[in-house]
């Protein structure tokens, strides 16, 4: 009776050690993201100040972020034949098969701002960016040329923080995907 409840017991403990254990991982992440290529706009009101300008790079896309010193309201991000130096109109040149302009309605940096048309990031390794250049601020709007490798789909949302301030994130996906399925 004794060996019979110690094995019962024991093959109980090992069903229940099973049932606790984690799903084994997932070899390959899942990039099935359906985002578009058509402009963004969102607001027109302006706010804050460029704090920082990052980028990242991430299993299914590549990530810019601009962090800004209070609450960015708006911003448009699209694909342009050119990008153009803001106050002036004149074209910056943006390396990539397709040039996003991301446009946060932003006053001038607080760091010394490189000169127009020269390069904010080293993206060299990425799989989508090609070149992040600053193209100017004027008038509370400020202006950065993103280069991609081709016109791929793209999302932007803001986050809150740090402190009073908030960034502005534009991922770029590394290829079109169906939906539903992963690519």
């Amino acid at each position: 009776m004794r060996t019979t409840s110690v094995a019962g017991l024991a093959l109980l403990l090992a069903v229940g050690l099973h049932l606790l254990a984690a799903p084994a991982a997932s070899a390959t992440p899942y990039c099935g993201q359906v985002w578009g290529s058509q402009p963004e706009v969102v607001g027109t009101a302006p706010g804050g100040q460029l704090r920082a300008v990052r980028t990242g790079r991430h299993e299914c896309f590549d990530r810019i972020v601009l962090d800004a010193v209070h609450f960015v309201s708006s911003y448009s991000v699209q694909y342009v034949d050119v990008v153009t130096e803001q106050g002036t109109g004149a074209a910056v040149p943006v390396r990539g098969g397709a040039r996003l302009a991301v446009v946060p309605n932003v006053g001038h940096a607080l760091w010394p701002t490189p000169a127009t048309g020269a390069s904010m990031a080293d993206v060299s390794g990425y799989r989508t960016f090609r070149d992040v250049v600053w193209a100017g601020s004027a008038d509370r709007v400020t202006t950065i040329g993103l280069g991609v490798r081709a016109r791929l789909p793209f999302r932007t949302f803001l986050l809150p923080g740090p402190g009073n301030g908030s960034r502005l994130v534009v991922d770029v996906a590394h290829q079109w995907c169906d939906p539903g399925t992963t690519c």
